[in-house]
């Protein structure tokens, strides 16, 4: 019986951590089978999106740190947005008020809703780093994978040179979470490529639900290469060395306080 009990505890906060992300796909899916006069569908979404995130900070479901997690991590997306579509990497077929470049604004809440499943699940499961590398190690690793996304479209793409570093820098390191009061641990690689794992189904479903579409999908949809989650692991590990600095940096802050 308690095994069952922290079986539903886990997969009810998981639930929780997934209410944005989840509602985020709603509303490509009914945006898709359903059309309202007047109103783009992009902009719909722009709009839901929106609306939950307030609607989540007035019931506490979020915190205003969050937020602001949140919304560091829209922009940054945003941010690769506007070049990769500019590449041809991928597309934004419809019609938008919200478009800038050909990037519809929503785009961003796609990366944004990571960084809440990452904050809620933070909270939710008491989430403890364990024998986590050097800051600036960690911090240097962060901004070549990013910096990798554009300059491989000119210079030799190094993100499986990244990739081999990562069991050198993370090899001693876990995750702890709590479920029920007990503590379980993880190794972070392989939290890292579960959760990109997941991604990549939730792009494939984006794909289908037609929020946005690779080259090959232009005629008929088909399932998004394997190979993309390579990328998905890769803004995985961003996401976090992101999250675990920002805690840090309030830790030292609060404790310069005290």
């Amino acid at each position: 019986m308690v095994f069952f009990r922290r079986l539903w505890l886990f997969g009810w906060n998981q639930a929780l951590c997934c209410v944005f992300p989840v509602v985020l796909f709603a509303a490509m899916a009914l945006t898709k089978m359903v059309e309202l006069p007047y109103v783009h569908r992009y902009d719909l979404i722009l709009l839901v999106a929106v609306a939950t995130q307030a609607a989540m900070l007035l019931s506490k479901l979020e915190t205003m740190d969050e937020l602001k997690v949140i919304t560091m991590f829209h922009l940054i997306g945003l941010g690769l947005e506007l070049f990769k579509v500019h590449m041809g990497s991928w597309s934004y077929p419809g019609e938008a008020w919200s478009k800038v470049y050909g990037v519809p604004l929503y785009s961003g809440f796609m990366y944004a809703s990571v960084a809440s499943y990452i904050c809620q699940a933070w909270r939710r499961f008491d989430l403890k780093f364990e024998r986590w590398p050097n800051g600036r190690m960690t911090t240097a690793l962060a901004v070549l994978i990013y910096a990798n996304f554009f300059t491989h479209h000119a210079m030799p793409d190094i993100r499986w040179g990244l990739t081999a570093c990562l069991p050198l820098l993370f090899a001693r390191s876990t995750v702890r979470f709590t479920v029920d009061g007990r503590p379980y641990r993880m190794h972070v690689l392989v939290s890292f490529a579960l959760v990109a794992f997941f991604i990549w189904l939730a792009e494939n479903i984006s794909t289908l639900l037609g929020a946005f579409q690779y080259p090959h999908q232009a005629e008929r949809w088909s399932l998004v290469h394997w190979g993309k989650m390579s990328s998905w692991f890769l803004l995985v590990i961003i996401s976090v060395i992101i999250v675990v600095q920002l805690k840090d940096l309030k830790r030292q802050i609060g404790e310069g306080k005290g």
